[in-house]
């Protein structure tokens, strides 16, 4: 081999090394926090060539999967109470649970105005959108927050219960619904319409942990990410409390 063709080689292994090098993670992320993940992602490629491939959608069916040994190595979920059994049953790796976000449940719609509790004694609306309190956590607390206000009886023949938070805000934006119980999360992605925040103490609190399923030092990395300064400002910017 001449030293032009060694040199050239050598070049092209040493810019291809990095891809070559990178990792691959598999993170199961509520849908809730997906757009949030997007940018938490966006900026970790910024220092690492580690590939991070997003599976969103309900916590308690990112739960069933993982059960029936779907191959992610990250779980994000929308609540403490899945993390916590996948710990337990020694699914997850032993004390790798911890809070990275706090969810704030609004009331949302795109044409009504002067949003509160009152709201949801107006006989004219006809339909109120919420997660499925068996499959999400934002849909838990929507059933907390309306039996805690004395209306989940009454909305029974209303609710229109989305799988996921995603789809249940949707139906609002759409104009399928005129009413909705969303993450506050998901208002920024919001062009109009009027919001009110549910006060925290008519739901349990809303504490969205992660869990290691399968273990590495990728994961550990990208953990460290999540954990710091720079990644905890983007998810405050995204409306949840942090830790």
């Amino acid at each position: 081999m001449t030293r032009a063709c060694f040199v050239l080689v050598f070049a092209l292994c040493v810019h291809a090394s990095p891809k070559a090098n990178a990792a691959e993670l598999k993170v199961a992320v509520a849908s809730n926090f997906l757009n949030t993940m997007h940018q938490l992602v966006r900026q970790y490629h910024l220092e690492s060539s580690d590939i991070i491939k997003i599976i969103s959608g309900s916590s308690g069916k990112h739960y069933a999967q993982i059960r029936h040994g779907a191959p992610y190595d990250l779980f994000f979920s929308a609540n403490q109470a899945w993390p916590e059994l996948l710990e337990q049953q020694a699914v997850a790796v032993a004390e790798s649970r911890f809070t990275y976000a706090r969810g704030q449940l609004v009331m949302w719609s795109p044409s009504l105005q002067d949003i509160d509790t009152e709201t949801l004694n107006i006989n004219k609306i006809a339909r109120l959108a919420i997660a499925n309190p068996k499959l999400a956590p934002y849909g838990r607390a929507a059933q907390e927050f309306l039996t805690a206000v004395g209306q989940w009886q009454n909305w029974q023949q209303r609710l229109v219960r989305g799988e996921n938070i995603n789809q249940t805000l949707q139906f609002v934006v759409t104009g399928n619904v005129e009413l909705g119980l969303i993450a506050a999360s998901q208002l920024p992605q919001l062009t109009g319409g009027t919001s009110w925040l549910v006060p925290a103490d008519l739901y349990a609190p809303i504490n969205q942990q992660a869990v290691i399923l399968r273990d590495s030092v990728a994961v550990r990395d990208f953990l460290a990410f999540v954990r710091s300064t720079e990644a905890i400002a983007i998810i405050k910017h995204n409306g949840y409390k942090t830790p």
